[in-house]
């Protein structure tokens, strides 16, 4: 069986805050732009919450509950193609398909914003799961679900990755699912992940220690 590795996107491969505190400095100032981004990721998640809006929808509202003007509202989510990744990820990804890994992505987005940003990522992945269509956000569990019916991995061969405590670690580890905490922020959370790193420099390694190639 082959060994799987999914990843959160926005955040651990693309820099999420540096795309979203640039959007917000430039609607409401530079000044305002860090209290506006941790407003944001207050809002987010009770957008988020039933699952009905799409990602879009859910960026939109933010935008306005932050006090947008209308005609920027929709600003934020039209600037999500262009947000970079880290400098380390391409590499950290290119190195784990030299290894065998086959690579997920279970992301909190709509299907033409996360296909933007995997071709700005430059590496392929054999499936995604997107919460737009699947109805349904993190921390919930049912992208776990639905990407183990697509990749139909062994349990024992798979890991999980991300930089969001909240939306991806704890219910990894609620579902018993091995996981790495990509812990960007230096951050101090509870439950303890599987593993943690600064960023993807030394996730080859920790993977390939995590699952030893048969």
């Amino acid at each position: 069986m082959p060994r799987w590795a999914s990843f959160d996107c926005y955040g651990t491969l693309i820099d999420w805050n540096a795309g979203i505190r640039g959007e917000l400095a430039r609607v409401f100032g530079a000044d305002e732009a860090d209290a506006k981004l941790a407003q944001y990721h207050e809002l987010e998640p009770e957008l988020e919450h039933d699952g009905t809006l799409s990602y879009r929808e859910v960026m939109t509202e933010g935008m306005r509950r932050l006090g947008a003007p209308e005609n920027e509202a929709h600003g934020l989510a039209d600037s999500l193609p262009t947000w970079q990744p880290f400098p380390e990820v391409r590499a950290g990804l290119e190195e784990l398909r030299n290894r065998g890994w086959r690579l997920g992505i279970l992301t909190n987005s709509d299907r033409d914003l996360i296909e933007a940003s995997k071709r700005l990522l430059g590496v392929h992945f054999d499936e995604t799961v997107v919460a737009s269509e699947i109805g349904s956000y993190k921390p919930a569990h049912k992208h776990w679900r639905e990407f183990a019916d697509l990749a139909c991995y062994d349990p024992a061969r798979y890991v999980h990755v991300a930089q969001s405590h909240f939306h991806d670690i704890v219910p990894a580890t609620e579902l018993g699912i091995p996981n790495v905490w990509i812990n960007r922020l230096g951050e101090r959370r509870e439950p303890a992940p599987t593993r943690e790193l600064p960023d993807l420099t030394r996730l080859p390694d920790v993977l390939d220690e995590l699952v030893p190639d048969a």
